[in-house]
């Protein structure tokens, strides 16, 4: 019997998608983790065959907390669930180790397959992400990283660099916590970079900050 743990902070997503998942697949053991405390402690504790998780978790990036489950357990698959369009994260969820990544706009029939994929051993990866490894293999590598960022995602990581928490990059631009977490799962994704130290190094090699 096959043993699922989804990840999310919102309890009607993670209801909702333990119904699609039993509904087709039966005969599975399902656990829940509202926040990322939750999310460890689980994979510590109790054996689990595949792990969905929310990639904007309240207080840290689901991207930094697949980090630590690949250290807890590193042979345990997880799969990528996320609000954003595959060109934004996808290819650096999979170079961090998921097993794949999915939409949450994408149907219900798409997330059965990647699920039964990912718990068949494989990696689930769509079309669209498909498009997105092979087009991220044509481009130029000279430019650098932070030229990548949009204007407000590089504000964002100037103050992280600068050593501001995220809740007080949020009172000082006036945005939610929430959204901040945003740009910085943004920031690290689109620099390929797995927390603020090597944010905060880069900036101060490149000469951003003093």
């Amino acid at each position: 019997m096959k043993r699922i743990l989804i990840a999310d902070d919102h309890a009607i997503v993670r209801k909702g998608l333990k119904e699609t998942l039993e509904e087709e697949l039966g005969g599975t053991i399902f656990g829940e983790a509202a926040n990322n405390q939750q999310v460890l402690e689980k994979v510590w504790n109790e054996k689990w065959d595949l792990v969905v998780l929310d990639i904007n978790m309240e207080q840290r990036s689901g991207l930094e907390l697949l980090g630590e489950i690949r250290k807890a357990s590193p042979k345990l698959p997880v799969l990528i669930l996320s609000m954003y369009p595959v060109e934004e994260f996808g290819v650096r969820a999979l170079r961090l180790g998921a097993s794949g990544y999915i939409n949450k706009q994408s149907a219900p029939e798409e997330l059965v397959t990647a699920v039964r994929s990912v718990l068949g051993g494989g990696r689930y990866i769509s079309a669209a992400l498909a498009d997105r490894l092979a087009a991220d293999l044509q481009r130029p590598t000279d430019a650098p990283l932070h030229e990548c960022l949009s204007t407000r995602e590089h504000q964002v990581m100037l103050m992280i660099a600068h050593g501001r928490s995220l809740k007080e990059i949020a009172a000082e631009l006036s945005i939610s916590a929430k959204t901040v977490g945003t740009y910085h799962t943004r920031v690290l994704a689109k620099m390929g970079m797995k927390n603020d130290i090597q944010i905060t190094r880069y900036a101060l090699l490149k000469k951003l900050v003093d």
